[in-house]
Protein backbone atom coordinates (compact mmCIF):
# COMPACT_ATOMS: atom_id res chain seq x y z
CA UNK A 1 0.00 0.00 0.00
CA UNK A 2 1.38 3.33 -0.40
CA UNK A 3 2.09 5.99 1.81
CA UNK A 4 2.02 9.41 1.66
CA UNK A 5 4.71 11.78 2.70
CA UNK A 6 3.66 15.24 3.66
CA UNK A 7 4.66 18.70 4.58
CA UNK A 8 6.07 18.07 8.19
CA UNK A 9 6.16 20.53 10.84
CA UNK A 10 9.70 21.43 11.74
CA UNK A 11 8.87 24.13 14.45
CA UNK A 12 5.93 24.57 16.60
CA UNK A 13 5.30 28.17 15.03
CA UNK A 14 6.06 26.43 11.20
CA UNK A 15 2.59 26.67 9.34
CA UNK A 16 4.55 26.60 5.30
CA UNK A 17 7.58 26.33 4.20
CA UNK A 18 9.91 26.11 0.75
CA UNK A 19 10.81 22.22 -0.51
CA UNK A 20 14.30 24.04 -1.04
CA UNK A 21 15.93 20.55 -2.59
CA UNK A 22 15.07 17.55 -3.19
CA UNK A 23 17.72 14.63 -2.07
CA UNK A 24 16.21 11.73 -3.75
CA UNK A 25 14.76 11.17 -7.14
CA UNK A 26 11.50 9.23 -8.00
CA UNK A 27 12.44 5.21 -8.20
CA UNK A 28 14.94 5.52 -5.37
CA UNK A 29 14.50 2.98 -2.59
CA UNK A 30 14.82 4.57 1.26
CA UNK A 31 14.29 3.42 4.78
CA UNK A 32 13.98 5.13 7.64
CA UNK A 33 16.17 7.91 8.53
CA UNK A 34 17.46 8.36 5.22
CA UNK A 35 17.28 11.75 4.42
CA UNK A 36 14.94 13.08 1.63
CA UNK A 37 14.79 16.76 1.23
CA UNK A 38 16.09 20.26 2.50
CA UNK A 39 13.29 22.53 3.73
CA UNK A 40 13.44 25.96 4.56
CA UNK A 41 11.47 27.20 7.13
CA UNK A 42 11.40 30.90 8.62
CA UNK A 43 14.09 30.09 10.88
CA UNK A 44 16.58 27.88 8.95
CA UNK A 45 16.93 25.06 6.51
CA UNK A 46 16.31 22.00 7.84
CA UNK A 47 17.18 18.13 6.36
CA UNK A 48 13.94 16.15 6.35
CA UNK A 49 14.30 12.69 6.90
CA UNK A 50 12.30 9.12 5.91
CA UNK A 51 9.95 7.31 8.82
CA UNK A 52 9.12 4.80 6.76
CA UNK A 53 10.68 2.19 4.25
CA UNK A 54 9.57 1.72 0.30
CA UNK A 55 10.30 3.21 -2.91
CA UNK A 56 10.24 6.87 -3.78
CA UNK A 57 7.02 6.10 -6.95
CA UNK A 58 5.42 10.40 -7.17
CA UNK A 59 7.61 13.43 -6.55
CA UNK A 60 4.22 15.55 -5.97
CA UNK A 61 6.04 19.29 -4.93
CA UNK A 62 9.06 19.67 -7.34
CA UNK A 63 12.06 21.66 -5.58
CA UNK A 64 12.02 25.19 -5.32
CA UNK A 65 7.91 25.37 -4.58
CA UNK A 66 7.83 28.11 -2.24
CA UNK A 67 4.54 28.17 0.55
CA UNK A 68 3.75 24.46 0.95
CA UNK A 69 1.34 24.60 3.78
CA UNK A 70 2.46 22.01 6.72
CA UNK A 71 0.30 18.84 5.91
CA UNK A 72 0.36 18.97 2.08
CA UNK A 73 1.41 15.73 0.22
CA UNK A 74 5.05 15.75 -1.38
CA UNK A 75 5.64 13.07 -2.38
CA UNK A 76 4.04 9.25 -2.46
CA UNK A 77 6.20 6.00 -1.23
CA UNK A 78 5.31 2.56 -2.12
CA UNK A 79 5.18 -0.09 0.02
CA UNK A 80 7.28 -3.46 -0.69
CA UNK A 81 5.88 -5.70 -3.17
CA UNK A 82 4.04 -2.40 -4.65
CA UNK A 83 3.92 -1.42 -8.28
CA UNK A 84 5.45 1.75 -8.48
CA UNK A 85 4.16 2.45 -12.02
CA UNK A 86 0.68 1.88 -10.22
CA UNK A 87 0.77 4.53 -7.88
CA UNK A 88 -1.05 7.99 -8.64
CA UNK A 89 -0.50 11.23 -7.36
CA UNK A 90 -2.77 13.22 -5.35
CA UNK A 91 -5.62 15.01 -7.26
CA UNK A 92 -5.32 18.26 -5.18
CA UNK A 93 -3.46 20.69 -7.10
CA UNK A 94 -0.32 21.72 -5.84
CA UNK A 95 1.14 24.93 -4.31
CA UNK A 96 2.27 27.27 -7.23
CA UNK A 97 6.17 26.79 -7.72
CA UNK A 98 8.57 29.58 -7.25
CA UNK A 99 9.07 30.40 -11.46
CA UNK A 100 12.57 32.43 -10.64
CA UNK A 101 14.99 33.20 -8.75
CA UNK A 102 15.31 36.50 -9.90
CA UNK A 103 12.40 39.36 -11.19
CA UNK A 104 12.25 41.30 -14.22
CA UNK A 105 14.53 43.99 -14.71
CA UNK A 106 11.06 46.47 -14.13
CA UNK A 107 9.66 44.96 -11.42
CA UNK A 108 9.81 46.63 -8.06
CA UNK A 109 11.35 43.47 -5.50
CA UNK A 110 8.91 41.07 -4.10
CA UNK A 111 6.31 42.05 -6.88
CA UNK A 112 4.19 38.84 -8.22
CA UNK A 113 4.59 38.11 -11.79
CA UNK A 114 1.26 39.28 -13.49
CA UNK A 115 -1.08 36.82 -14.82
CA UNK A 116 -1.52 36.37 -18.89
CA UNK A 117 -4.18 38.59 -20.45
CA UNK A 118 -4.86 40.08 -23.90
CA UNK A 119 -3.53 43.04 -23.55
CA UNK A 120 -1.93 44.80 -21.57
CA UNK A 121 -4.32 47.19 -18.47
CA UNK A 122 -4.14 50.96 -18.72
CA UNK A 123 -1.87 52.86 -16.00
CA UNK A 124 -2.41 51.84 -12.41
CA UNK A 125 -3.24 54.83 -10.72
CA UNK A 126 -2.26 55.24 -6.90
CA UNK A 127 -4.04 56.50 -4.14
CA UNK A 128 -2.35 60.18 -4.60
CA UNK A 129 -3.60 60.33 -8.17
CA UNK A 130 0.13 59.83 -9.69
CA UNK A 131 -0.07 56.96 -12.27
CA UNK A 132 2.15 53.50 -10.92
CA UNK A 133 5.17 53.59 -13.19
CA UNK A 134 8.99 52.74 -12.87
CA UNK A 135 11.08 55.75 -12.52
CA UNK A 136 12.67 55.20 -15.36
CA UNK A 137 9.36 55.18 -17.61
CA UNK A 138 8.86 58.36 -15.64
CA UNK A 139 12.02 60.07 -16.40
CA UNK A 140 11.96 58.77 -20.22
CA UNK A 141 8.46 59.82 -20.15
CA UNK A 142 9.24 63.56 -18.82
CA UNK A 143 12.03 63.52 -21.71
CA UNK A 144 10.20 62.76 -24.35
CA UNK A 145 6.77 64.99 -22.94
CA UNK A 146 4.16 61.59 -22.87
CA UNK A 147 1.73 61.84 -20.35
CA UNK A 148 2.02 58.48 -18.66
CA UNK A 149 -2.15 58.39 -17.65
CA UNK A 150 -2.14 57.93 -21.49
CA UNK A 151 0.04 54.70 -21.47
CA UNK A 152 -0.65 51.38 -21.09
CA UNK A 153 1.08 49.52 -18.29
CA UNK A 154 2.59 46.24 -18.62
CA UNK A 155 4.21 45.80 -15.67
CA UNK A 156 2.98 44.33 -12.38
CA UNK A 157 -0.40 45.49 -11.90
CA UNK A 158 -0.54 47.43 -14.39
CA UNK A 159 2.96 49.58 -13.98
CA UNK A 160 4.41 51.38 -16.82
CA UNK A 161 7.69 50.26 -17.49
CA UNK A 162 10.16 51.47 -19.66
CA UNK A 163 8.56 49.28 -23.06
CA UNK A 164 5.50 50.57 -22.76
CA UNK A 165 7.28 54.29 -23.02
CA UNK A 166 9.35 53.11 -25.72
CA UNK A 167 5.98 52.36 -27.59
CA UNK A 168 3.94 55.28 -26.81
CA UNK A 169 3.22 58.40 -28.62
CA UNK A 170 3.20 61.65 -27.71
CA UNK A 171 -0.42 62.67 -26.89
CA UNK A 172 -1.71 59.38 -27.63
CA UNK A 173 -5.51 58.84 -26.08
CA UNK A 174 -5.92 56.94 -22.82
CA UNK A 175 -6.11 53.01 -23.31
CA UNK A 176 -9.74 51.75 -23.41
CA UNK A 177 -10.58 49.01 -21.24
CA UNK A 178 -11.57 45.16 -22.91
CA UNK A 179 -14.18 42.97 -21.48
CA UNK A 180 -11.39 40.80 -20.91
CA UNK A 181 -9.40 43.10 -18.78
CA UNK A 182 -12.67 45.25 -16.23
CA UNK A 183 -10.93 47.83 -13.97
CA UNK A 184 -10.74 46.26 -10.49
CA UNK A 185 -12.35 47.44 -8.28
CA UNK A 186 -11.19 50.84 -5.75
CA UNK A 187 -11.09 48.32 -2.59
CA UNK A 188 -9.09 45.80 -4.24
CA UNK A 189 -6.57 48.02 -5.73
CA UNK A 190 -2.83 47.53 -4.10
CA UNK A 191 -2.16 49.95 -1.71
CA UNK A 192 0.88 52.40 -2.54
CA UNK A 193 3.95 51.16 -1.98
CA UNK A 194 6.74 53.31 0.43
CA UNK A 195 9.23 55.02 -1.58
CA UNK A 196 11.84 53.16 -0.25
CA UNK A 197 11.12 49.54 -2.05
CA UNK A 198 11.93 51.62 -5.66
CA UNK A 199 15.08 51.62 -7.22
CA UNK A 200 16.51 52.80 -10.21
CA UNK A 201 16.80 50.09 -12.80
CA UNK A 202 18.80 52.21 -15.02
CA UNK A 203 21.79 51.13 -13.13
CA UNK A 204 23.34 47.36 -13.38
CA UNK A 205 21.72 45.47 -10.38
CA UNK A 206 20.61 42.15 -9.48
CA UNK A 207 17.15 41.19 -8.04
CA UNK A 208 17.30 38.09 -5.44
CA UNK A 209 13.92 36.99 -4.00
CA UNK A 210 13.92 37.35 -0.62
CA UNK A 211 14.65 33.79 1.79
CA UNK A 212 11.62 32.96 4.64
CA UNK A 213 14.91 33.61 6.78
CA UNK A 214 15.77 36.76 5.53
CA UNK A 215 12.12 37.66 5.30
CA UNK A 216 11.71 36.86 9.07
CA UNK A 217 14.30 38.65 10.18
CA UNK A 218 12.94 41.78 8.20
CA UNK A 219 9.72 41.29 9.91
CA UNK A 220 11.33 41.04 13.56
CA UNK A 221 13.86 43.61 12.99
CA UNK A 222 10.86 46.10 12.28
CA UNK A 223 8.39 45.19 14.76
CA UNK A 224 11.08 45.45 17.41
CA UNK A 225 12.28 48.59 16.35
CA UNK A 226 8.47 49.99 15.84
CA UNK A 227 6.89 48.71 18.98
CA UNK A 228 10.15 48.26 21.37
CA UNK A 229 11.07 51.69 23.44
CA UNK A 230 14.90 51.54 23.60
CA UNK A 231 17.23 52.42 26.07
CA UNK A 232 21.14 52.05 25.47
CA UNK A 233 23.67 52.17 27.80
CA UNK A 234 27.53 52.00 27.27
CA UNK A 235 30.55 51.10 29.69
CA UNK A 236 33.97 50.71 28.85
CA UNK A 237 35.64 48.08 30.26
CA UNK A 238 39.51 46.43 30.64
CA UNK A 239 39.98 43.16 29.14
CA UNK A 240 43.97 42.50 29.99
CA UNK A 241 42.67 40.35 33.58
CA UNK A 242 40.42 38.56 31.05
CA UNK A 243 42.90 38.19 28.36
CA UNK A 244 45.64 36.41 30.94
CA UNK A 245 43.00 34.38 32.44
CA UNK A 246 42.20 32.81 28.94
CA UNK A 247 45.77 32.12 28.11
CA UNK A 248 46.17 30.67 31.39
CA UNK A 249 43.02 28.35 31.03
CA UNK A 250 43.80 27.09 27.79
CA UNK A 251 46.93 26.31 28.21
CA UNK A 252 45.19 23.83 30.74
CA UNK A 253 42.80 23.00 28.54
CA UNK A 254 45.16 22.15 25.65
CA UNK A 255 44.84 17.89 26.59
CA UNK A 256 41.45 18.17 26.07
CA UNK A 257 41.16 20.19 22.67
CA UNK A 258 39.44 23.22 24.02
CA UNK A 259 40.19 26.71 23.07
CA UNK A 260 38.17 29.16 24.76
CA UNK A 261 37.33 32.62 23.34
CA UNK A 262 36.86 36.22 24.41
CA UNK A 263 33.37 35.64 23.94
CA UNK A 264 33.15 32.48 25.22
CA UNK A 265 33.80 33.76 28.60
CA UNK A 266 31.66 37.29 28.22
CA UNK A 267 28.63 34.90 27.23
CA UNK A 268 29.57 33.14 30.96
CA UNK A 269 29.90 36.88 32.20
CA UNK A 270 26.32 37.99 31.29
CA UNK A 271 24.81 35.29 32.12
CA UNK A 272 25.96 35.21 35.50
CA UNK A 273 25.20 39.50 35.83
CA UNK A 274 21.52 38.50 34.68
CA UNK A 275 21.01 35.73 37.58
CA UNK A 276 23.14 38.76 40.11
CA UNK A 277 20.58 41.12 38.40
CA UNK A 278 17.37 39.32 37.57
CA UNK A 279 15.18 42.18 36.91
CA UNK A 280 16.98 42.25 33.42
CA UNK A 281 16.14 38.85 33.23
CA UNK A 282 12.54 39.32 32.11
CA UNK A 283 9.92 39.51 29.12
CA UNK A 284 7.86 42.03 28.91
CA UNK A 285 4.26 40.19 28.35
CA UNK A 286 1.43 42.87 28.25
CA UNK A 287 -0.50 43.03 31.34
CA UNK A 288 2.16 40.38 32.81
CA UNK A 289 6.41 40.61 33.46
CA UNK A 290 7.91 37.23 33.34
CA UNK A 291 11.44 36.86 35.46
CA UNK A 292 13.14 33.78 34.67
CA UNK A 293 14.88 32.21 37.32
CA UNK A 294 17.81 30.93 34.69
CA UNK A 295 20.24 32.41 32.15
CA UNK A 296 20.06 31.22 28.46
CA UNK A 297 22.35 32.97 26.22
CA UNK A 298 21.24 33.72 22.55
CA UNK A 299 24.40 34.21 20.77
CA UNK A 300 24.15 35.87 17.14
CA UNK A 301 25.83 33.76 13.95
CA UNK A 302 25.84 35.25 10.80
CA UNK A 303 25.23 32.73 8.49
CA UNK A 304 25.24 32.92 4.32
CA UNK A 305 21.40 32.61 4.67
CA UNK A 306 21.14 35.84 7.75
CA UNK A 307 21.42 35.59 11.34
CA UNK A 308 20.69 33.19 13.56
CA UNK A 309 20.62 32.92 17.61
CA UNK A 310 21.45 29.34 18.71
CA UNK A 311 20.84 29.15 22.80
CA UNK A 312 23.60 28.33 25.31
CA UNK A 313 21.02 27.12 27.96
CA UNK A 314 21.76 27.68 31.67
CA UNK A 315 25.16 29.62 31.13
CA UNK A 316 26.06 30.63 34.47
CA UNK A 317 25.75 27.25 35.67
CA UNK A 318 27.89 25.85 33.48
CA UNK A 319 32.20 25.62 32.82
CA UNK A 320 33.38 27.95 30.40
CA UNK A 321 34.98 24.95 28.45
CA UNK A 322 31.33 23.37 28.05
CA UNK A 323 30.31 26.85 26.78
CA UNK A 324 33.11 26.95 24.75
CA UNK A 325 32.24 23.66 23.11
CA UNK A 326 28.82 23.94 23.08
CA UNK A 327 29.35 27.16 20.40
CA UNK A 328 31.47 25.72 18.62
CA UNK A 329 29.40 22.91 17.71
CA UNK A 330 26.14 25.33 17.80
CA UNK A 331 27.88 27.72 15.56
CA UNK A 332 29.12 25.28 12.50
CA UNK A 333 25.51 23.73 12.47
CA UNK A 334 23.49 27.01 11.96
CA UNK A 335 26.11 27.62 9.24
CA UNK A 336 25.00 24.59 7.55
CA UNK A 337 21.67 25.45 8.38
CA UNK A 338 21.32 22.34 10.64
CA UNK A 339 20.21 23.56 13.95
CA UNK A 340 16.82 22.23 15.78
CA UNK A 341 14.26 24.51 16.50
CA UNK A 342 14.79 23.86 20.33
CA UNK A 343 18.57 25.05 19.67
CA UNK A 344 17.35 28.34 18.66
CA UNK A 345 14.25 29.10 19.71
CA UNK A 346 13.68 31.17 23.36
CA UNK A 347 16.73 32.29 25.40
CA UNK A 348 16.27 35.63 28.21
CA UNK A 349 18.60 37.44 26.55
CA UNK A 350 21.15 37.85 23.94
CA UNK A 351 24.80 38.87 22.95
CA UNK A 352 25.85 39.87 20.09
CA UNK A 353 29.86 40.23 19.57
CA UNK A 354 31.10 42.62 16.20
CA UNK A 355 34.68 43.10 17.64
CA UNK A 356 36.29 40.08 15.08
CA UNK A 357 35.36 43.05 12.21
CA UNK A 358 36.68 46.07 13.75
CA UNK A 359 33.68 47.07 15.29
CA UNK A 360 34.45 49.79 18.47
CA UNK A 361 30.91 50.11 19.46
CA UNK A 362 27.13 49.73 18.24
CA UNK A 363 23.57 49.50 19.24
CA UNK A 364 21.86 46.41 19.00
CA UNK A 365 18.61 45.68 18.41
CA UNK A 366 16.16 43.43 20.80
CA UNK A 367 15.65 40.48 19.67
CA UNK A 368 12.24 39.73 21.31
CA UNK A 369 10.53 38.71 23.04
CA UNK A 370 13.22 39.23 25.23
CA UNK A 371 14.15 42.24 26.88
CA UNK A 372 18.14 43.04 26.49
CA UNK A 373 20.83 42.50 23.65
CA UNK A 374 24.53 43.05 24.68
CA UNK A 375 26.39 44.67 21.59
CA UNK A 376 30.30 43.89 22.19
CA UNK A 377 32.78 45.99 20.50
CA UNK A 378 36.21 45.11 19.03
CA UNK A 379 39.06 45.31 22.34
CA UNK A 380 41.89 47.79 21.50
CA UNK A 381 44.58 49.35 23.09
CA UNK A 382 43.90 52.79 24.61
CA UNK A 383 44.65 55.50 27.04
CA UNK A 384 43.35 54.37 30.17
CA UNK A 385 44.02 55.07 33.96
CA UNK A 386 45.18 52.36 35.65
CA UNK A 387 46.03 52.36 39.63
CA UNK A 388 45.37 56.19 39.79
CA UNK A 389 47.74 56.70 36.62
CA UNK A 390 47.46 57.36 33.14
CA UNK A 391 48.26 53.86 30.86
CA UNK A 392 48.01 51.88 28.24
CA UNK A 393 45.25 49.03 28.38
CA UNK A 394 43.18 46.58 26.41
CA UNK A 395 39.69 48.07 26.43
CA UNK A 396 36.18 47.45 25.21
CA UNK A 397 33.00 49.43 24.57
CA UNK A 398 30.01 47.24 25.67
CA UNK A 399 26.13 48.46 25.06
CA UNK A 400 23.41 47.06 26.26
CA UNK A 401 19.98 47.77 24.83
CA UNK A 402 16.79 47.18 26.74
CA UNK A 403 13.44 47.07 26.48
CA UNK A 404 12.42 50.09 28.68
CA UNK A 405 8.80 49.10 29.31
CA UNK A 406 10.35 45.98 31.08
CA UNK A 407 13.85 47.58 32.29
CA UNK A 408 14.21 50.67 34.46
CA UNK A 409 17.11 52.50 33.29
CA UNK A 410 18.56 52.14 37.10
CA UNK A 411 18.41 48.34 36.47
CA UNK A 412 19.85 48.16 33.56
CA UNK A 413 22.97 50.53 34.80
CA UNK A 414 23.05 47.94 37.30
CA UNK A 415 23.68 45.00 35.50
CA UNK A 416 25.91 47.06 33.07
CA UNK A 417 28.09 47.52 36.11
CA UNK A 418 28.14 43.72 37.12
CA UNK A 419 29.05 43.41 33.85
CA UNK A 420 32.56 45.11 33.69
CA UNK A 421 33.03 43.94 37.50
CA UNK A 422 33.24 40.36 36.14
CA UNK A 423 34.93 40.85 32.75
CA UNK A 424 37.05 43.28 34.77
CA UNK A 425 38.00 40.37 37.69
CA UNK A 426 37.16 37.33 35.41
CA UNK A 427 37.84 34.63 38.86
CA UNK A 428 34.23 34.78 39.33
CA UNK A 429 33.46 33.16 36.23
CA UNK A 430 35.13 30.16 37.37
CA UNK A 431 33.35 30.01 40.53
Amino acid sequence: MSIEIKMPALSPTMEEGTLAKWLVKEGDSVKAGDLMAEIETDKATMEFEAVDEGTIAKIVIPEGTDGVKVGAVIAVLAGEGEDVASVEAPTAPPPKAEVAKTEPKDAAPDTPAPAPTPAPTPAASLGDDRVKASPLARRIASEKGIDLANVAGSGPGGRVVKADIDNAKPGAAPAARTPETPAAPAASAPAAAPASVWYDESIPHEAEKLSNIRKTIARRLTEAKQTIPHIYLTVDIQLDALLKLRGQLNKSLENRGVKLSVNDMLIKALAVALTQVPKCNVTFAGDKLITYRRADISVAVSTPTGLITPIIRDAANIGLASISTQMKELADRAKDGKLKPEEYQGGTASISNMGMFGIKQFDAVINPPQAMILAVGAGEKRPYIVDDALGVATVMSATGSFDHRAVDGADGAELMKVFKALVESPMGLLA
